[in-house]
């Protein structure tokens, strides 16, 4: 057995990419997100976690490094001015409110993004809807990490009831559950 354990040039599933003689990139996967990893058992989560809970624990850290990816750059945004109504002068001088950001996420924590946003592709293409739930109620504020769609406000938007939606969402997760456990 090779030092690498078993991540050897040509090993099966080895990413003919990858410089001859080293292991598989930091994330240990060959095959793009939610690969199995080589060496290791099929499935991504610890041996003493409720798998689906921690599915869905993954994917609200992936939207909450969503949110703190700072939006800069380019933007289509058109930019509207206005009239002043008052002397400059006239208006009362309110100090500058201090918006608050989250720190801009490290590289370990995008590729764990990458690697549970990966999984919603796991998802059958006709069970759209269920990546749709799964993917807004990963969206969590990282500064509060309250969730930014409530249960009733995606019921109200998919026209359902809040409670077939949350059992939209457990269905979707176990989905996840054993299309990671089967290792597709």
């Amino acid at each position: 057995m090779s030092p690498l354990g078993g991540a050897h040039p040509g090993a099966p599933g080895r990413n003919p990419d990858a410089p001859a003689g080293r292991a598989p990139g930091p994330h240990g996967y060959t095959m793009g997100p939610g690969a199995p990893r080589l060496g290791a058992s099929r499935r991504p989560w610890p041996d003493d976690a409720e798998p689906a809970q921690w599915i869905a624990e993954r994917l609200e850290e992936a939207g909450a490094t969503l949110l703190a990816l700072p939006s800069t750059g380019y933007t289509t945004a058109l930019r509207l001015t206005r009239l002043d109504t008052l002397n400059p002068g006239a208006e009362p001088t309110l100090e500058p409110r201090t918006r608050l950001r989250p720190a801009m996420p490290g590289t370990a924590a995008v590729s764990r993004m990458d690697e549970a946003f990966g999984w919603l592709g796991l998802i059958p293409q006709d069970r759209y809807v269920l990546r749709r739930i799964l993917g807004a109620r990963a969206l969590v504020h990282p500064l509060n990490g309250k969730h930014i769609h409530s249960w009733r406000k995606l019921a109200q938007r998919l026209g359902a009831d809040h409670n077939a939606v949350r059992r939209w969402h457990a269905d979707g997760l176990a989905l996840l559950v054993r299309a990671l456990r089967s290792g597709r």
